[in-house]
């Protein structure tokens, strides 16, 4: 019996892979490059790609559950469409789908607005999976740590609203029990949706205050400029990504990303202790700087 996890080699999906090796399983990781699977021993590491059926076929030959993971592209959609496809093929019924909280809310955004469509597909075909929906991952701030300690602000446009911000390891351990818990049923389980958030819902300028505890001087929140947003990240990504991205700050703005009543408390039952909070992760990085 043997998991397969895709996007092995990202953040998330190397952590699952080392949750489920800790939990016993036995995995399998499909990977584009060979050379960067750093993985415990006794993973299975197969070359492949979401878009070449091939590889796929003789990756998910034998694999009795399937990690879904996509990385942001611009055809992710076609991607996730592909492999669900191609694994209902080859006969796997149990299935981990990592999508993102309020996919069905940000219907504008592109990679939210995708991310439902595999939902609406796994949903229609039947298919038995698990649809993990996180909210903003926390570790997403560490691509900004030197303007907050340079430049004493908090840069990220994330409105007054409030974001439950998940840290990824809670996301991969959750995954990783999902997966267990699917692999040994004695049968294929119910579609089931779990929001993935943080144990704390923050605005912007609840983060600037914790950015400014952590690091003992003040930190400000400039405020909610999507524009100058979608400007910075231009300099290093597509511009399509860019907008994507410029496009979900918006939506932070109007809807944000709110848990569920009993969201934290089904969460921290899973993993049998508490979430990893936001002041936590800037504590970290302060003692670390």
């Amino acid at each position: 019996m043997t998991i397969i996890v895709t996007g092995a080699t990202g953040t998330i999906g190397r952590q699952v892979v080392e949750q489920l090796v800790k939990r016993g399983a036995d995995v399998r990781a499909l990977v584009r490059d060979p050379s960067k699977a750093n993985f415990p021993s006794g993973v299975d590491v197969v070359q492949g790609d979401l878009l070449d059926v091939d590889s796929l076929r003789s990756a998910f030959a034998g694999a009795s559950t399937l990690f879904l993971l996509n990385a942001v592209v611009p055809d992710e959609y076609t991607q996730a469409l592909i492999a669900l496809n191609v694994a209902r093929e080859a006969g796997i019924e149990r299935i981990v789908y990592l999508s993102v909280i309020h996919s069905d809310l940000y219907v504008n955004v592109p990679h939210f607005a995708g991310k439902f469509g595999v939902e609406r597909m796994i949903e229609q075909m039947g298919l038995n999976a698990t649809i993990l929906r996180p909210a903003y991952f926390m570790d997403n701030d560490l691509t900004i740590k030197d303007v907050v300690t340079g430049y004493g602000i908090y840069p990220m446009p994330i409105g007054s609203k409030g974001l439950a911000m998940v840290d990824t390891r809670d996301i991969a351990e959750i995954a990783a029990i999902e997966l267990i818990r699917r692999e040994r049923a004695a049968a294929p389980l119910p579609l089931e949706r779990i929001n993935l958030v943080g144990p704390d819902t923050l605005t912007g300028a609840d983060v600037a205050a914790i950015w400014t505890e952590a690091l003992g001087r003040p930190i400000a929140y400039p405020g909610d400029d999507t524009a100058g947003f979608e400007k910075n990240l231009r300099q290093f990504m597509p511009s399509w990504m860019a907008f994507d991205m410029r496009l979900m700050s918006e939506r932070f703005l109007t809807e944000g990303m709110i848990p569920e009543a009993g969201d934290v408390e089904r969460l921290t039952g899973l993993l049998g202790r508490p979430l990893h909070s936001y002041r936590d992760f800037a504590s970290a990085i302060a003692t670390s700087a």
